[in-house]
C-alpha cells in the first residue's frame, strides 16, 4: 500500500494547473501500485519506489480537461469583428487517451470558422482543443466537441474541424499497424450546406 509520506504528499500537490486533493493522488497511486504488483514487478525496488505517485500525477495531469470549463478558458476573449472571411487556426497539437484501452492517441487538429460579428482569441482555440483532448476520448467525439463548442461560443456562420491522429492502440497492440493514421472531419452551419467552403478550408490546411 502506498503510504502518505510527506515526500509523496508534497510531490502530489504540483499537478499542472489543476487543483487535486492529495487523497485523490494517494488513492490513484495505491491502485497503480497494485497493478504493478499484479504484472509481476517489485514496487519496493529503487526504480519503482516512487512510480505509483509519479504515474498518478501524470494521469491527473493528462486528464485535466475534466477539471476545466470553457467559461474560464475563454475568460472574456471574444471580440467584435466586422469581417466575414474564413479564419483558420491550423496544426494544433494535442494528446489524449483512447477510452477503450487507455492508451495515448495524439495528432493535430485544424479549425476554421466564418465569423458573424465575433472572433475569439487565437490561443483560446488551442486551449479549448486541450480541454476536450485531456480526458478519455475517441477521436470522432473530440473533433465534434471542438467544432460544436466553438459554434456555441461564437454563434459563427459556420465552424469546421479536421483532425488527424496516431493511435497507440493500433500501433503497440492489436493489429500493430505502425503507419496508420486516422482522420476525422466535422462541420456545422454554412459549411454543412456549401461544399465550396469545405474545399476552401481543406485546401488551405
Amino acid at each position: 500500500m502506498v503510504k502518505d509520506t510527506p515526500d509523496r504528499i508534497n510531490e502530489a500537490r504540483t499537478v499542472g494547473n489543476s487543483v487535486v486533493d492529495d487523497k485523490v493522488i494517494a488513492e490513484i497511486a495505491a491502485h497503480y501500485e497494485a497493478i504493478i504488483k499484479l504484472i509481476g514487478e517489485d514496487t519496493t525496488r529503487e526504480g519503482l519506489h516512487k512510480t505509483p505517485v509519479r504515474a498518478a500525477k501524470a494521469l491527473v495531469y493528462a486528464t485535466r480537461g475534466y477539471r476545466q470549463n470553457v467559461h474560464d478558458i475563454v475568460n472574456g476573449a471574444i471580440f467584435t469583428h466586422e469581417g466575414s472571411r474564413m479564419i483558420i487556426v491550423r496544426d494544433i497539437e494535442f494528446y489524449s487517451f483512447c477510452e477503450h484501452h487507455i492508451l495515448p492517441f495524439f495528432g493535430r487538429i485544424s479549425i476554421g470558422y466564418i465569423p458573424d460579428g465575433k472572433i475569439i482569441g487565437l490561443s483560446k482555440v488551442a486551449r479549448i482543443v486541450d480541454m476536450f483532448a485531456r480526458r478519455l476520448q475517441v477521436q470522432e467525439r473530440l473533433t465534434e466537441q471542438v467544432c460544436t463548442e466553438l459554434q456555441k461560443i461564437l454563434s459563427a456562420k459556420g465552424v469546421i474541424a479536421r483532425c488527424t491522429a496516431e493511435h497507440l492502440c493500433m500501433k503497440m497492440r492489436g493489429v500493430e499497424k505502425q503507419q496508420s493514421l486516422t482522420t476525422t472531419l466535422d462541420y456545422n452551419g454554412i459549411f454543412a450546406t456549401d461544399p465550396t467552403l469545405r474545399h476552401e478550408f481543406l485546401s488551405s490546411i
